[in-house]
């Protein structure tokens, strides 16, 4: 895992433009998809549907929070926050191939915890500040850095990050910048995701 960690909204897209949206993305060099969808309008079909488009183009399909959904669609993994379904239950429902990722946001022990149950990746943030969350947990670049000492497991940023910022993420250890509005509520979305994908 190392890119663009492309991320949606259901408040920044239209139903209607998902899929294109999505693709504007992956064509502008995102590597990782994750759906993410608050209001659960046209769930499934929205879910079939990326899972579709990412195998077309061979990147991976993360599902925020939904085990369930990820399974039945044969999605590559979910994501799992402090408020979301146990580690070790995702692993057994969608078995050990899968990507399981898990919110650490600025605390190195929840990573550690995390990558001794069998998570796959662990992510930290919100490094700037977020529209999308603007009440997220602060986290300090060093953290990255002693998350990249630590942990061999690939290590994902995410919160408020631009072209300009995510740099620095980048050589503090980040191996993929997850980002939501700097690329699905710009105008040209594959402009706006090849500015991400430069800084690797």
């Amino acid at each position: 895992m190392q890119g663009l960690y492309a991320i949606t909204d259901s408040n920044l897209i239209l139903n209607s433009r998902l899929i294109q949206s999505v693709e504007q993305a992956i064509i502008g060099g995102t590597k990782i998809i994750q759906y993410r969808n608050k209001q659960q309008i046209q769930y499934i079909e929205q879910a079939i549907a990326l899972k579709n488009l990412c195998q077309q183009y061979q990147i991976p399909l993360i599902i925020n929070d939904d085990i369930q959904l990820a399974k039945q669609i044969g999605a590559d993994g979910v994501h799992l926050g402090k408020d979301d379904s146990k580690l070790s239950i995702a692993r057994n429902i969608l078995g050990n191939q899968a990507i399981i990722g898990i919110s650490c946001y600025n605390q190195i022990f929840l990573a550690e915890q995390a990558i001794s149950g069998g998570a796959t990746y662990v992510a930290f943030g919100s490094f700037f500040n977020s529209s999308t969350k603007p009440q997220a947990t602060p986290c300090e670049v060093d953290i990255l850095r002693q998350a990249r000492k630590i942990f061999n497991c690939p290590i994902v940023a995410i919160g408020g990050i631009t072209p300009t910022n995510g740099s620095s993420l980048i050589n503090a250890g980040a191996d993929c910048l997850a980002v939501i509005t700097g690329i699905f509520g710009q105008k040209n979305i594959t402009t706006a995701a090849q500015k991400y994908a430069q800084l690797f």
